[in-house]
């Protein structure tokens, strides 16, 4: 295969899985279809660290195909929400059911209750019918209108279920636990033999889904976590030796954590998971910061959730979603700063701010609406044309379909060699700490951890 990006790059096809030949011409009144279109796309280790050097992948483009697989007016369908909520949940949804009736004028899309758990009898919960007039507001709000849980279900009472009710099309709305599910029940429904079609829409303002550089609600997650910033910096500014520290949501991810201290270019030192930092001695935190005080008299710190784990006791208990419960970060980092400061008699005033659940439970912002309204349209053309065991999503500027198995491997994280993470130490001036490079590269510093900022 020719490669328009480099002869010297390999180059793989991504198929998807199709239920079979498409026949029915599609309702859809513009002409601008897609036929067999390839979006050819040269990624790195920035889009995926699977990918050990630079890559060229044929994905299939997303859009609306002149031919379906199902006949639109016998053709029912399901929306699930599940997992923590997340800015633009709503949208999604809302986008999903007005292009099922508006423009393919399927007969009905049912809401499932409570995220996976209302498949499963024994809960009791009812689903919902959802209708053009029932969504029409619910994108002013945050959460989601069917309600969300987490924990594995089984993919066999799951199938059962699609059964009992008549479902052709399960869209599933989630993250990284969620698309495990929705593989799972994909697997199920490929050993009946069932013609039904899965279609994931990712769903995480941790953005830790691999290979999707951004998952919705993440602009929102970012807009929303630079107003605890600006507050941390106002209250350390305003007293002698004070000090900010937000600690921001991101599991094993730093990347709310980068992003928004690049929007706001107000922070002094950013801790995220993928840089495990020390407190003391040489390139510890504490003497930076230390050192930071003497030179400006106030410091802001973000710290990503995940941060820091090193230094805490593991409870080793997981949460419903099968992941590690982490130690809190920000505890540490007040603690272990107030008594740095104490045992050498220095006053410090420190102020902390913990935005997790206000991040991620409001409206989305009108970036995330417009994602959010293209990522319904686009799982719902790829439904309709037989499209299953895939997500839709967004890789440089091109909407694609990606198998739900390339999208589950392992969770996206912030790459340290990166130029993300390099703006991150240049604007913080972090770059002398411990940890902020990878071990096998030199420790070219990338400003002095003191040097005045903001």
């Amino acid at each position: 295969m020719l490669n328009p990006c480099n002869s010297d790059i390999p180059v793989s096809e991504v198929p998807v899985v199709a239920l079979g030949a498409t026949k029915i011409p599609s309702p859809l009144p513009y002409g601008s279809m897609m036929e067999n279109g390839r979006a050819t796309l040269c990624l790195d280790q920035e889009h995926s660290e699977e990918l050990a050097s630079s890559h060229t992948l044929v994905l299939e483009s997303a859009g609306p195909r002149p031919l379906l697989y199902f006949d639109p007016s016998k053709t029912k369908c399901a929306i699930v929400t599940c997992g923590g909520l997340c800015p633009g949940l709503n949208d999604v949804i809302r986008s999903i059911v007005l292009t099922c009736h508006h423009a393919y004028h399927t007969p009905s899309v049912l809401g499932i209750r409570y995220g996976l758990e209302g498949f499963i009898p024994a809960y009791g919960h009812a689903v919902m019918e959802l209708t053009p007039e029932s969504v029409e507001h619910i994108d002013q709000f945050g959460g989601t209108l069917l309600g969300s849980s987490r924990g594995p279900q089984s993919p066999s009472e799951i199938v059962d279920a699609l059964e009992r009710l008549n479902i052709s099309v399960l869209f599933v709305i989630g993250g990284d636990g969620s698309m495990k599910a929705a593989q799972a029940i994909g697997t199920e429904i490929r050993e009946r033999a069932m013609r039904l079609s899965v279609i994931g829409i990712p769903k995480t303002i941790d953005n830790d889904i691999s290979f999707v550089p951004q998952s919705f609600g993440f602009d929102t997650a970012v807009d929303k976590a630079t107003e605890s910033i600006r507050c941390a910096h106002v209250e350390a500014v305003g007293v002698p030796n004070g000090i900010g520290i937000v600690k921001l949501m991101g599991r094993e991810s730093g990347f709310i954590a980068a992003q928004a201290a690049l929007a706001l270019r107000e922070a002094n030192f950013v801790l995220i998971p993928e840089a495990p930092f020390r407190l003391e001695g040489k390139g510890g935190l504490l003497p930076a910061l230390e050192k930071r005080l003497k030179d400006r008299s106030h410091a802001v710190i973000i710290a990503a959730e995940g941060a820091g784990q090193h230094l805490l006791q593991g409870s080793g208990k997981v949460d419903l979603s099968g992941n590690p419960v982490l130690g809190d970060v920000g505890l540490l980092l007040r603690e272990a700063i107030a008594g740095h400061f104490a045992a050498r008699g220095i006053a410090v005033n420190i102020k902390y701010i913990d935005p997790s659940y206000i991040i991620r439970s409001v409206p989305a912002n009108p970036n995330d609406k417009v994602y959010c309204g293209f990522l319904g349209q686009h799982a719902v053309h790829a439904a309709m044309a037989g499209r299953t065991d895939m997500v839709v999503a967004k890789i440089m500027d091109r909407y694609v379909h990606v198998p739900l198995e390339l999208v589950t491997r392992k969770r996206r994280k912030v790459n340290i060699r990166s130029g993300l993470w390099r703006a991150v130490l240049e604007s913080t001036g972090q770059g002398e700490l411990a940890g902020m490079l990878p071990e096998n590269d030199p420790a070219t510093p990338h400003g002095s951890a003191g040097s005045p900022r903001s």
